[in-house]
């Protein structure tokens, strides 16, 4: 994969050099504008950072990420080492793909962006649920059979609900003022209290706030504590009248569970903008190709499942975001300062 060279000021033997992986077109123009501010060459490519392309590195003195593809491989992060490079940089939230261990153990500090703009997640979840209790899907199913009945569609008025938040960090405390603006109770799990929405939410333990979530909306890092955090037991627990959002991370949802339980009706829909199993599918345009997940498949041939390919974060505001903060970061760290955002 050829890199790109493009956009530094000028390309003197002794400038700084940032290598930027999986680069997309519609970053480009914010990438354009961080170079024009800042005195430090910024190259590209289109290809996901692992064992195959850690060799690209080589020559450069900073990387920033983003992908869905775990990089285990110890072998990797030596050859960062090697290279003399001393950071990764995601820009992204989820740094569950990086092995933090053999980073630490090679010298590397590892940075994401938590916060590239939580509106954007939020106001997704907001679009997943309205679609959910307006029965957009069911009747969207029945209208392509000229089927135009109402029976079923009858729909809840939103600030008649509880709306269950679990993990009110920056993206769960936007979902849990946007969902109080519109007149929804609004309760939350999380262990951390947050003090700015003493007038917003009311905190409840986990299993409270299965039992009496109207709305089940998870906003929660991936790590041992929470994958499956979302089992066949917590659905047990939720109404069979409730919706569940997962605009997180796919392995936080135990997949064959949801689907027994939307079979089962233990619970009356869902939508999930992430899903286990999407690398390689999510993002990428697979129409020619066969998507090997047959949860996927599944869960796409329900009517009351919203399915969207992990584009939650995906607007204008966001898109600058991850690269301003990503690559600041970066030159943060060549400086010899600390990043804020450091993970290990």
């Amino acid at each position: 994969e050829p890199i790109e060279k493009c956009w530094a000021n000028n390309l003197e033997a002794n400038m700084t050099k940032i290598l930027m992986y999986t680069v997309r077109p519609d970053e480009r123009a914010a990438i354009d504008a961080w170079v024009a501010a800042n005195d430090i060459q910024v190259d590209t490519n289109t290809v996901e950072f692992g064992p195959d392309t850690v060799d690209l590195a080589k020559g450069y003195d900073g990387v920033v990420i983003q992908q869905h593809g775990a990089i285990p491989d110890e072998m990797v992060y030596q050859k960062l080492k090697a290279f003399g490079i001393k950071q990764l940089t995601l820009r992204i939230t989820g740094y569950d793909i990086v092995n933090l261990d053999a980073a630490t153990a090679n010298g590397l500090v590892v940075t994401n962006v938590p916060a590239y703009s939580p509106r954007s997640v939020s106001e997704l979840v907001l679009a997943q649920v309205m679609r959910l209790i307006r029965h957009l899907g069911e009747a969207s199913a029945r209208e392509a059979k000229d089927d135009y009945s109402w029976a079923g569609l009858e729909a809840p008025e939103i600030h008649n609900l509880t709306v269950g938040i679990i993990g009110a960090g920056k993206i769960g405390s936007a979902v849990a003022r946007i969902f109080r603006a519109l007149g929804a109770t609004v309760i939350v799990s999380d262990p951390v209290k947050r003090p700015e929405l003493a007038d917003t939410v009311s905190y409840v333990d986990l299993n409270t706030l299965l039992t009496t979530s109207d709305v089940v909306t998870v906003h929660t890092p991936l790590d041992g504590l929470t994958t499956h955090l979302i089992d066949a037991d917590a659905l047990r627990k939720m109404k069979p009248t409730a919706y569940l959002i997962n605009a997180a991370r796919g392995p936080i949802v135990d997949t064959e569970a949801l689907i027994k339980a939307l079979n089962d009706h233990t619970i009356a829909g869902a939508a999930l903008d992430t899903i286990e199993g999407e690398a390689g599918i999510f993002g990428e345009d697979r129409s020619q190709t066969l998507v090997d997940n047959q949860a996927l498949e599944t869960l796409k041939a329900m009517p009351n499942v919203e399915i969207s390919p992990h584009i939650g974060f995906y607007t204008d505001a966001a898109v600058k975001n991850m690269i301003d903060i990503s690559l600041d970061d970066v030159k943060t760290i060549l400086e010899g300062g600390k990043s804020a955002h450091q993970v290990n």
